[in-house]
């Protein structure tokens, strides 16, 4: 007989956690969202276990990190007190043990011994981890059993199925929001690469005589160098290439930022120089002192049959200039970066450029392009490569440097941005 009350006692309880975790299960189904999951989660055991107070801690997910922050904190209407945070040394439990915490004294308890008396409202306590494959994600707890009761074996057991049951459910919904982050980040990065292909030529210029190919490969969606052409005079261009310091959304960011600065300076700058100087001003003024740009500004001017380069330089890698019967020139800085110092000055330089020579310009993700075994292509690889090729189209030079590039590089991650604007006199 009493076997036979014993086994109808076990069917009842059995029978009961089954309608606890329906209700749970039913009330969360058609949530998606952590915190309106773990809220459901938490009044449900506050309902069923008679508690005054739920509570769901979970690990930042940083896997280095060893801090719970609590997503979910409810008390029962009839509470007088709202208990405090769960303290240290149950965090250090769940840590160490990562298994059920159960005290109905915690002033009699030597595991809370710490504890104030005057100061803590709550007596007893529950507390079952979370573990999702053997990994600990956090932990469900309740305080204080109503009306003078105590936590049983029963209610143990009970809490440690729901957490069982809920932690991967957690973990999923937690799961999905990242991933819809994610996607929501994707989504943006492709709208700012979008923006940022805009902000760049459609197309270079059509000036006679004179063959121009430009080209701009970010290292990620977006990126930190510039380049850019606009019409000076009726018989003069003004062309442009920089780097800004970084990469990613930050630099692209910045490089917006240039952009809009340089092209106001250069409408009413005549001179290389004076735009320089007017850009390095209010790009001071607009960023932070850690931020700055290495800029080259060069303006061709045609005139009875002759064509003029005037250029100031902004701490940018220099220009090579290859002309007939020469070693290559290059067309060092005439200024400092800028955005590190409010006012800098510019000077300005002019050289003629005859049939058949080869301006090439360029940013250092070319030559500090590494491969898997820490090697840059280095400047002396470029310099040696477009002279022998000087005698190709622009077109021709900008796609044998991007492809030899390429294949110095070969399946190592891209280190930095790369842009590259050749410039060449038609013979």
């Amino acid at each position: 007989m009493d076997n036979l009350l014993k086994q109808n006692q076990n069917l009842q309880q059995a029978v009961n956690e089954l309608k606890v975790l329906n209700d749970i299960a039913t009330a969360i189904s058609s949530l998606n969202k952590v915190e309106d999951i773990i809220d459901q989660i938490v009044l449900k055991c506050i309902k069923h276990l008679k508690v005054e107070e739920g509570t769901v801690s979970l690990l930042n997910e940083d896997e280095n990190s060893e801090e719970f922050h609590t997503m979910i904190r409810h008390r029962d209407t009839s509470a007088s007190e709202l208990p405090i945070h769960l303290d240290s040394r149950l965090k250090g439990w769940m840590f160490k043990n990562r298994s059920v915490l159960m005290s109905n004294n915690i002033y009699e308890d030597p595991r809370f011994s710490s504890l104030n008396s005057d100061k803590q409202p709550f007596d007893s306590i529950l507390c079952v981890p979370l573990i999702v494959k053997d990994k600990l994600i956090g932990y469900l707890a309740v305080f204080n059993k109503k009306e003078n009761t105590f936590f049983t074996d029963q209610d143990r057991r009970l809490l440690s199925i729901i957490a069982s049951q809920s932690a991967q459910v957690i973990e999923n919904a937690r799961l999905y929001e990242e991933e819809k982050a994610l996607i929501g980040l994707k989504n943006e990065m492709k709208m700012a690469q979008e923006i940022q292909i805009k902000l760049l030529p459609e197309e270079t210029p059509h000036i006679n005589g004179i063959e121009i190919a430009a080209l701009n490969k970010p290292a990620k969606e977006v990126g930190g160098d510039y380049y850019d052409f606009l019409k000076v005079d009726s018989n003069k261009w003004g062309f442009c290439i920089g780097d800004i310091t970084g990469k990613g959304m930050p630099a692209a960011l910045l490089m917006a930022n240039l952009q809009a600065t340089f092209r106001s300076q250069a409408i009413i700058s005549r001179k290389c120089s004076e735009c320089l100087r007017g850009t390095n001003y209010m790009l001071y003024q607009s960023t932070e002192v850690t931020k700055f740009a290495t800029f080259f500004y060069g303006v061709l001017h045609q005139e009875n049959g002759q064509t003029i380069l005037s250029y100031s330089n902004g701490g940018h890698d220099p220009p090579i200039l290859y002309k007939k019967d020469t070693n290559p020139q290059f067309l060092e800085a005439t200024g400092l970066l800028l955005g590190v110092f409010e006012s800098s000055e510019y000077s300005e330089n002019s050289i003629n450029l005859d049939a058949g020579d080869v301006l090439f310009m360029y940013t250092d993700g070319i030559t500090e392009a590494f491969n898997s075994k820490g090697v840059d292509f280095g400047l002396d690889r470029l310099v040696e490569l477009v002279g022998k090729n000087r005698n190709s189209s622009a077109d021709e030079i900008m796609n044998l440097v991007l492809h030899s590039v390429g294949n110095h590089v070969d399946e190592a991650p891209p280190s930095d941005d790369i842009t590259m604007i050749i410039i060449k006199i038609k013979q």
